[in-house]
């Protein structure tokens, strides 16, 4: 991790260390030089485009077969003519469905954490401002949430909702609420007792003025950066719950669909197979290592 030393000499290169230097501009600053964290960032700008254009720069209708599902064309290996990617069982052009999947891929994997996100922080900061039997009750119902494996509890409530994307971003957004709950309820138990919240209370602000400048300034962070990472869990468990059949519905393009419909291919071509699971690792991976850049870029002692 870089020193505020070496931070200053950086910023003094570029003749700004005779400004004053605030915890945002530095965090920025570092953010910048981060080479790991750019090139996470360049990986998932293109896969978030080449998903929003999916319509427009697709060859072909990623559910339709070509050739009328001329058994020739199904499972053409990787760079056939016409087909840069191959197709899957069906005919259907790999590329296109790539495209297309990673829209129903990345809304199933930043939606329920933006939900998550939204509900846990209101629940965490609520539990650790007013504390008492408030924090208790809501602490000890989130606490049941951990009794069984995340991806265990995301099965059953899709089980129990039935297949569909609907049902998975419900039933993933109810999951990832708990530990974003116990995040943002920790640093707001944290904040809470410190000076300049007693300063701003005994100022005559109220509790809602304080919460609002004082203890979600501090408790966005932590938060933002931890949702960050369960992101990437949130692509691998929409993707399973779909490889499963209880996620996004054929004949739709999604990533972990894809993996299930070519499973038995493999044993045919397993280059063409590997494609939706290789694309869920780098889009997952990606969002960790962004993550983990925030982390260091924010973690800034002046």
């Amino acid at each position: 991790m870089m020193q505020p030393q070496s931070a200053g000499r950086g910023l003094a290169a570029e003749g700004l260390a005779s400004e004053p230097i605030s915890h945002w501009r530095l965090a920025w600053w570092r953010l910048r030089r981060d080479k790991v964290t750019l090139v996470a960032t360049g990986v998932l700008v293109l896969i978030i485009i080449g998903s929003l254009l999916a319509p427009v720069i697709s060859p072909y209708d990623p559910n339709v077969a070509s050739l009328d599902g001329n058994i020739v064309n199904r499972v053409a290996p990787i760079g056939s003519p016409g087909h840069i990617l191959g197709t899957d069982e069906q005919g259907r052009d790999m590329l296109s469905r790539i495209f297309h999947g990673g829209r129903m891929t990345l809304l199933a994997g930043v939606f329920p954490v933006f939900v998550a996100l939204l509900a846990g922080s209101a629940l965490g900061i609520t539990a650790g401002f007013v504390g008492g039997r408030t924090n208790m009750l809501i602490m000890r119902v989130n606490d049941m949430f951990y009794a069984f494996p995340f991806i265990l509890l995301a099965i059953a409530i899709s089980g129990a909702l039935g297949p569909g994307l609907n049902n998975t971003l419900i039933s993933l957004s109810i999951v990832f609420t708990p530990p974003i709950t116990r995040v943002a309820e920790s640093v707001a138990t944290s904040v809470r007792s410190m000076d300049f919240v007693e300063a701003a209370r005994a100022s005559g602000a109220g509790d809602f003025a304080i919460i609002r400048y004082h203890v979600v300034a501090n408790v966005a962070g932590p938060v933002v950066i931890y949702a960050t990472t369960l992101v990437g869990v949130s692509i691998i468990a929409a993707a399973g719950l779909s490889f499963l059949g209880l996620g996004v519905s054929p004949p739709n393009a999604e990533w972990g669909i894809m993996l299930n419909s070519l499973r038995q291919s493999i044993y045919i071509d397993p280059w063409v197979p590997a494609l939706p699971g290789l694309m869920i690792f780098i889009t997952s991976m990606s969002f960790n290592l962004l993550s983990d850049g925030l982390r260091d870029a924010l973690d800034v002692r002046l």
